[in-house]
C-alpha cells in the first residue's frame, strides 16, 4: 500500500476507535484498508468467511444497520462462541455457522439468503489458532492434526507425515510450501518415522532442523515454517477451498457488490489473483488495480502483517 489514505477523528474505523480489534492478543489485518474498501451500507447482507478474532466482523456490525445483516463462518466451533459475545448487542440481523467456506453456496441456501452485497475472506490465522492444541506451532509438543475444524474426521497432518510415501511428501512440500529442501525433508520424515511415528508438532520441526543444511536452521524463518504451511494447507484442502469459496460468494453477490480477500503468501495470493482476473472477464472491476499492502505504522504495530495483501474485486454485471 502506498500513500496512507487520510482519517478524521469521527471516522468510526479510525486507528484509536478501533485499536486494531485488539483481543488477547489477537489483531485484525488490514482492518481499516478491507472495510473502507468494502462500503458498508446500513443495508448491506455482508458475508465474513473466516470470523476468526471477530475482529473484522466487529468494525462490519458497527457499520450495518437494523436492516443489515452479518453472516459469520468458521469452522472452527471456538470461534464462533467467541463472535457470538463479542457481536452481542449488535442492531443487524446475525448468522453464525459452523462450517467451511468451500460450502458458501449451500450455507447461503440453507438460511435462505439468495443474494449477498458484501463479502470478505481474512486467509490469515488468528492468534487463538495457535493455542487450538491441533499442532499449528512447531514450539509445542501438540498433536499433529493442524485441522481447523476443533473436531477432526477427515486428513490429517499426522496421517500425511506418518503414511504417505517419500515423493508425495516432497511434493506436498515443495508445492504449497515453496520448500527448496523438500526432498532433504522427505528423507528425513521418512527416516525418523521408521524408527517411531512422529507424534507431535515439537517432534516434526525438530526433524525438519535436522534435514536442511546447517546455515538454514538459523535463518530469519523456522527451518519448519514452509512444511508447517505446506502441511496445513494440504490437510483443510486451503487452495481447493479458497476457489469454491471465492466463486460461490461471486455468483451470489449482486451489482454493485464486492468481495474482498486478504492473503498471507503467494500461493494464495496467486489463486486469487487468477480468479479475480476470470471475474473480469465477466464484468468485474477490481478496486484498486493492485493488491493493497499493510502502511509501515501497521507493520510496526503488527510485523505479522508484512506478508499480507488485500485485493478487491466489484461485480458491475
Amino acid at each position: 500500500m502506498r500513500t496512507r489514505r487520510s482519517q478524521s477523528s469521527g471516522n468510526p474505523m479510525s486507528r484509536t476507535s478501533s485499536a486494531r480489534a485488539a483481543d488477547k492478543g489477537h489483531q485484525s489485518v488490514l482492518l481499516h484498508e478491507s472495510i473502507e474498501a468494502l462500503e458498508i451500507a446500513k443495508d448491506d447482507i455482508v458475508v465474513d468467511a473466516t470470523l476468526g478474532g471477530a475482529g473484522h466482523s466487529k468494525a462490519i456490525v458497527d457499520l450495518l444497520g437494523s436492516k443489515g445483516m452479518l453472516i459469520g463462518l468458521d469452522a472452527d466451533s471456538d470461534a464462533i462462541e467467541r463472535a457470538k459475545v463479542r457481536l452481542s448487542g449488535s442492531k443487524a440481523r446475525l448468522e453464525f455457522i459452523n462450517g467451511n467456506f468451500k460450502d458458501l453456496q449451500q450455507i447461503l441456501e440453507s438460511i435462505g439468503v439468495e443474494q449477498i452485497t458484501k463479502a470478505l475472506f481474512d486467509l490469515g490465522w488468528s492468534s487463538f489458532q495457535l493455542d487450538a492444541g491441533r499442532g499449528f506451532s512447531f514450539q509445542t509438543d501438540e498433536p499433529l492434526l493442524m485441522t481447523y475444524a476443533k473436531e477432526p474426521n477427515g486428513l490429517t497432518a499426522s496421517t500425511i507425515v506418518n503414511t504417505w510415501a517419500e515423493s508425495s511428501l516432497a511434493d506436498v512440500i515443495y508445492g504449497w510450501g515453496d520448500e527448496r529442501y523438500s526432498r532433504r525433508i522427505a528423507k528425513g520424515i521418512v527416516a525418523a518415522r521408521a524408527k517411531k511415528n512422529i507424534e507431535t508438532a515439537r517432534e516434526l520441526a525438530e526433524v525438519i532442523k535436522a534435514s536442511v543444511p546447517a546455515p538454514y536452521r538459523f535463518g530469519r524463518l523456522h527451518p519448519a515454517t514452509k512444511t508447517f504451511q505446506a502441511l496445513r494447507i494440504a490437510v483443510n484442502d486451503e487452495l481447493g477451498a479458497l476457489k469454491s469459496g471465492i466463486t460461490a460468494a461471486w455468483r451470489k453477490l449482486v451489482p454493485g457488490g464486492r468481495i474482498a480477500v486478504i492473503t498471507f503468501h503467494s500461493i494464495e495470493d496467486r489463486e486469487v489473483k487468477e480468479l479475480f482476473a476470470e471475474f473480469v472477464q465477466q464484468g468485474g472491476i477490481k478496486i484498486p488495480k493492485k493488491p493493497i499492502k499493510p502502511s509501515l505504522e501497521e507493520l510496526q504495530e503488527n510485523p505479522r502483517a508484512r506478508s499480507a495483501k488485500l485485493r478487491v474485486i466489484q461485480k458491475n454485471l
